[in-house]
């Protein structure tokens, strides 16, 4: 056997509203919620400490929220800033270790065996160069693997000071897997939801440790063929490797869920137009281009109508996405134009730039020139540095 694995668990604490912060610092130390206003089916996306000490939580309806808490600051979702920020975080963990696992938008596994330094001061280290790099903060777990690390994080969380960041780093010694989830809820491990915590419970099982006690042929009747690894992972044992991206992204895409259902077409054109401009961005700073343009509209009773077309070459102009993509929208608000709830934009059929001689279309050389000017500037200076016309036209009504 060779020496035990070093794997970490970072989580961007309470992300969304980190980067709302930074959007607008006067939301510091107020108790806020992302995601929609009230009354339109919205839920609590995503909540500042200080909510969530007053008892409010993600997912929860924004109607009960504001029952809780009349004062609670709304803010509208930015996932574009997200994104950004999200890259930003992967790029500086992808240069600690090519074993970098993305879970989600705000979390990730390193594998860090081959660095020779204690799990908690490589945590450290990547935790001040996030917020170096980002502002942003960040919680750990380590351990000997990725279920404990994750768990451990979680743990380290909930023994952080209320009401501000986490900024937590929880380390579990090597050999003591086990014992660190004994006494934990069993609902605190993986595969374990609400309903099979609930069968667990009614067999007298509450915590991690009495479930890892349990017989192996007993488990059987609540897991079936899921038994042997559930009880493997009750006593802290997984050998699930980190795997990093296995292959670049097959589109790259953009979606707007509406706060209220849009009917003005003018609006929809201009959203379309942004959208493709973000998709756009985002395919040159990967080096990246497609052949086909696909537009997705989602009408107010939630049934989803998609057009594609594909396109003679690759492409990652703005002007060429949306040129498609308006024809497309024609399509289907000639047809049927009914309240839209959502829109989303993508392009697909993605190669890397060094596939093909010609990054760019051959007639749009001028084009070429402008954009990467454009997206110099907006690297240097934030992506709302240029704005179109048409938006300071109507910022100044």
């Amino acid at each position: 056997m060779g020496l035990p694995r070093k794997i970490l668990h970072v989580d961007l604490d309470a992300f969304f509203c980190a980067v709302e912060e930074q959007l607008n610092p006067e939301l510091k130390g107020k108790a806020f919620a992302v995601g929609g206003e009230p009354g339109h089916r919205s839920v609590v996306s995503s909540c500042s400490y200080p909510a969530r000490k007053l008892g409010i939580h993600s997912a929860m309806p924004m109607t009960q929220a504001i029952r809780i808490c009349p004062s609670l600051v709304i803010v509208h979702s930015g996932f574009h800033f997200y994104q950004e920020k999200s890259e930003a975080v992967m790029a500086v963990l992808r240069n600690w270790t090519p074993l970098m696992e993305q879970v989600s938008v705000d979390e990730a596994f390193l594998d860090v065996s081959d660095i020779p330094d204690e799990s908690r001061l490589i945590a450290l280290a990547i935790q001040s160069e996030i917020h170096a790099k980002t502002s942003l903060p960040c919680s750990f777990g380590a351990a000997s693997n990725k279920l404990v690390a994750k768990v451990a994080n979680t743990v380290g969380k909930k023994q952080a000071k209320k009401g501000t960041y986490p900024n937590s780093i929880h380390c579990i010694e090597n050999g003591k897997e086990a014992e660190f989830l004994s006494p934990l809820p069993v609902g605190e491990l993986w595969g374990i939801g609400d309903k099979t915590e609930q069968l667990l419970q009614n067999r007298g099982i509450y915590r991690i440790g009495q479930l890892a006690d349990w017989p192996v042929d007993q488990l059987k009747k609540i897991f079936g063929k899921n038994s042997v690894e559930i009880h493997e992972r009750a006593n802290g044992i997984d050998t699930s490797p980190v795997s990093p991206d296995p292959a670049p992204a097959k589109s790259v895409s953009q979606e707007t869920t509406f706060f209220h259902d849009m009917t003005d077409e003018a609006a929809l054109r201009k959203k379309i137009l942004q959208q493709s401009e973000q998709v756009g961005f985002r395919l040159r700073q990967m080096n990246l281009r497609g052949d086909t343009v696909r537009l997705k509209v989602r009408w107010e009773n939630f049934v989803t109508i998609s057009r594609q077309v594909k396109v003679g070459q690759k492409v990652c102009q703005d002007s060429v996405i949306n040129e498609l993509a308006q024809k497309l929208f024609s399509e289907i608000w000639t047809h049927d134009p009914r309240p839209v709830r959502l829109i989303g934009l993508a392009v697909s059929g993605i190669e890397d730039e060094a596939e093909q001689l010609s990054f760019f279309h051959p007639s749009s050389e001028k084009e070429d020139r402008l954009l990467q000017a454009i997206d110099q500037i907006r690297n240097k200076y934030g992506k709302k540095s240029l704005k179109r016309g048409i938006d300071l036209e109507k910022e100044s009504l």
